[in-house]
């Protein structure tokens, strides 16, 4: 799909309805008392609280009102079809355990895009109120009235790098191997920061981040922040990451392709 300015604009314009109005439902209840929350799992920990739901219609009214016509994935109410070949990609709380704990590193992902991927992205956090988001003319970090443009770091030795993943067991067996293998050439490996871990290589601060077992809508906005900074985002073959599964969000090629190959002699291609 060919997008203009003008579509790209407009889309842009919608993500930001969104991602206020996700904002507005979700700070009442971060780190309030009697936090409702329930478990999607039988076996293990996954929660969904109010806020996640709540967070989710009012971005899907935003959308019934600006888009009616497009596509929606989302975390928790599924998926609608839509005519225009456009799909919108959200995840109303990316790290709702963090949320729930009181951490600051959850957030808001929205993204926005065709069956190649998306190409527009927001990590929103509402919290702390920042504000990062990637579009085809590139990407920014909002908070209040100041909007700064945004890089990924420059290229460097994986032996000077900065590597994240949310869970130290990363995934199987096989691929927490793959990812220590990497982290133990890096110079600062970090666990734990949900979403806000990809937002940090959008603006400079973090070489990699490597994960498994990610789903559609865990990846899509931070996909297209990263690659509007700069960056580079595949799967751990070198293909494309959108649709989830692992992924491997790289500041640059060449500390890419060095991550890459150290995962690829794990697991094979």
């Amino acid at each position: 799909m060919n997008i203009d300015r003008t579509l790209t604009d407009e889309l842009t314009r919608v993500a930001h309805l969104m991602a206020d109005a996700a904002r507005e439902v979700i700070l009442p209840y971060f780190r309030s008392e009697g936090l409702g929350q329930d478990n999607k799992l039988l076996d293990g920990y996954d929660p969904v609280t109010e806020a996640d739901r709540g967070a989710e219609a009012a971005m899907r009214e935003v959308l019934a009102q600006h888009r009616p016509h497009d596509a929606i994935l989302g975390e928790e109410m599924g998926t609608k079809t839509g005519t225009t070949g456009l799909t919108w990609v959200l995840d109303p709380i990316d790290g709702t355990r963090g949320f729930v704990s009181g951490t600051p590193t959850w957030g808001v992902l929205i993204a926005v895009g065709d069956e190649a991927g998306p190409f527009i992205g927001i990590v929103d956090q509402p919290y702390i109120g920042e504000r990062f988001i990637g579009t085809p003319e590139g990407a920014s970090l909002i908070r209040g009235t100041e909007t700064r443009a945004i890089h990924t770091r420059a290229a460097r030795p994986l032996s000077e790098a900065v590597v994240f993943t949310t869970f130290p067991e990363v995934g199987s067996a096989q691929e927490g191997a793959a990812f220590h293998a990497v982290a133990s050439r890096a110079q600062l490996t970090r666990y734990g920061m949900d979403c806000y871990a990809y937002a940090l290589v959008a603006c400079g601060q973090v070489d990699l981040v490597i994960e498994a077992a990610l789903n559609a809508y865990d990846i899509q906005g931070p996909l297209a922040l990263i690659k509007a900074a700069g960056g580079i985002v595949t799967n751990w073959e070198g293909g494309p990451a959108h649709n989830g599964g692992r992924a491997i969000a790289a500041a640059n090629a060449e500390i890419h392709a060095e991550a890459l190959a150290i995962l690829r002699a794990q697991v094979g291609p």
